[in-house]
């Protein structure tokens, strides 16, 4: 049987592949065997709890205080998860065009009726405030989004709208460029400190310095404000699609929509893995709020900079003063410090969140943030790229529970990435541990009753990535997950053997990890071939196989 789809964009060409129908089967999670490939390692990252507490915690001491440390919040029993987990597929970035169309609108719509056909639950797409609100203040056009929600529901999958009030650009898998509004871009020119600043004085413009949350810099507005005008208005539109084709809203709240400080920036060479990243607190707001907590504990002189030990953004732990093994992090000033900048990162989300939940509260979707997956430097005592982030998290301080606590209180799911990493594939000198990090995660959203869903933190295709978010799943770390959203839909995809993986992987999430493999169908019943189009024949004869252009 052949399937062909025409699209105004050339979607498919047709060129020669050999048949591949002799694939291996086990009895257990497995997937076709592929050669893991070679990749850069990124992340993302947490925080602390909404006062400013110091906590005094009991310590073994010696042999006993080594293991303590290690065990750190890991140690929850906990059910292993029989559920069924639906998966969702990240969209391009550039879905909707900067003119405010769909992009490729033909090709989406094969691309949609594929992932149907192989049981995925729905997708993700960011509506990007630069694309949205751009023409102007509350001047806002969702005609791309719309199109887009159409075509979605009428495939009957579901939707994943992401509220992106960040910049797409300069950071790991960005494709395209996407700035902050004009109009926002303007008022920064103006006044500079809007974005975060480094001790360098080096600028950010992907997202504006929470310093300055609830001042009215926006031509009259502040920014929580702006962020709510924008979530109204996107309620109003699809008010008739929202707890429905539309299931869930993730707020974004950082650069890459994630909760934390853009502490590790690839712009410019500025920073790289497995680098500790830069402190964002040298903007005259976050300044000024660093004073002021400062002045209330009665410790003025420690309110006027942030470390000065701590390094640059490429060092390693060791190469400072502040992060290395017994360094200033540890010191009653490091543990100052640390709190208000978490804090300070908490207050945030608090304030978005709360936003979110008035805006969305009984329209039956799913509220949802992200936390990202900072990995490197887990295995030493102070966490350096945990801690620029904004995560206090160390070998005797965690700094998840907070974050799941805030997410509790208003009913939000968490959503966290690097699922699909093993500690075995880091590189020894980045002191790596995303599977570690992934438990103390799930076992700070078990104490703290929070629905915890996951990402792949980058983009994979092989069978072992694919068998860790399954394994993350059954384990008895803490919360199974509610959902899986796979990074991302692009040609790659869609070739044979990946979408053979994603197709077993799908199959495997729904029966809550524990299903046998399957072969599929040497029919296309379902339509899970449907995009790669394999055409079967006689073994040994050559087959035509439609790949994307």
């Amino acid at each position: 049987m052949e399937l062909t789809l025409n699209s105004s964009c050339s979607l498919i060409k047709r060129k020669e592949t050999k048949s591949s129908r002799n694939q291996e089967s086990s009895s257990s999670i497995s997937f076709a065997k592929m050669k893991p490939p070679t990749y850069q390692f990124q992340a993302k990252s947490s925080v602390k709890e909404m006062k400013f507490t110091h906590e005094k915690t009991f310590k073994p001491e010696g042999e006993a205080f080594e293991r303590w440390e290690k065990l750190h919040v890991l140690s929850y029993p906990h059910p292993k998860n029989n559920s069924s987990v639906p998966v969702f597929v990240m969209l391009p970035l550039d879905t909707v065009t900067m003119s405010g169309h769909l992009n490729k609108p033909r090709a989406m719509n094969a691309s949609l009726m594929a992932l149907k056909g192989a049981g995925v639950e729905g997708v993700m797409v960011d509506a990007w405030w630069g694309l949205v609100e751009k023409d102007g203040p509350m001047k806002y056009n969702w005609e791309g989004y719309a199109e887009l929600i159409q075509m979605v529901e009428k495939h009957g999958l579901k939707l994943q709208v992401v509220m992106s009030f960040h910049q797409c650009g300069g950071n790991v898998g960005d494709s395209c460029s996407i700035p902050l509004p004009p109009w926002v871009l303007e008022e920064i020119s103006k006044n500079p400190d809007l974005v975060y600043t480094d001790k360098s004085g080096r600028r950010n413009p992907e997202y504006i310095s929470l310093g300055c949350d609830s001042v009215p810099v926006l031509r009259g507005r502040t920014p929580i404000q702006v962020y709510s005008d924008f979530m109204r208005s996107f309620r109003e539109r699809f008010s008739n699609y929202i707890g429905g084709v539309i299931a869930e809203i993730q707020v974004g709240m950082g650069p890459c929509g994630e909760l934390r400080y853009p502490s590790y920036p690839e712009t410019n060479g500025t920073w790289r893995f497995p680098g500790i990243g830069g402190f964002q607190c040298y903007d005259k707001y976050m300044r000024s709020s660093l004073q002021g907590y400062a002045e209330s504990i009665g410790k003025p002189n420690w309110g006027t900079s942030g470390p000065h030990d701590a390094g640059d953004y490429k060092n390693l732990p060791e190469d400072t003063e502040f992060f290395r093994r017994d360094g200033t992090w540890n010191s009653e000033y490091g543990k100052f410090f640390m709190e208000w900048y978490s804090v300070k990162l908490l207050e945030h989300g608090d304030k978005l969140l709360a936003s979110a939940k008035a805006i969305f509260q009984g329209t039956g979707a799913k509220l949802s943030g992200k936390v990202a997956g900072i990995h490197w430097h887990y295995n030493t005592r102070s966490h350096a790229a945990e801690l620029t982030a904004g995560y206090y998290n160390t070998r005797n301080h965690d700094g998840y529970l907070p974050i799941a606590k805030m997410f509790n209180k208003h009913g939000v799911v968490l959503n966290f990435t690097c699922m699909e990493m093993k500690d075995g594939e880091q590189p020894e000198h980045a002191n790596c541990s995303p599977e570690g990090l992934v438990k103390q995660v799930q076992s700070a959203a078990r104490q703290a009753g929070t629905e915890l869903a996951g990402e792949n933190a980058l983009e994979r295709y092989d069978s072992s990535a694919f068998g860790q978010v399954v394994a993350t799943n059954r384990s008895d770390s803490g919360n199974g997950l509610t959902a899986f959203t796979y990074l991302r839909m692009n040609k790659r995809l869609f070739e044979g053997q990946n979408w053979h993986q994603l197709v077993e992987f799908v199959k495997n999430m729904k029966e809550g990890g524990h299903g046998r493999r399957r072969r599929l169908s040497e029919e296309d019943t379902t339509g899970s071939e449907l995009y790669v189009g394999f055409v079967r024949g006689r073994i040994g004869e050559k087959v035509e196989e439609p790949s994307l252009v």
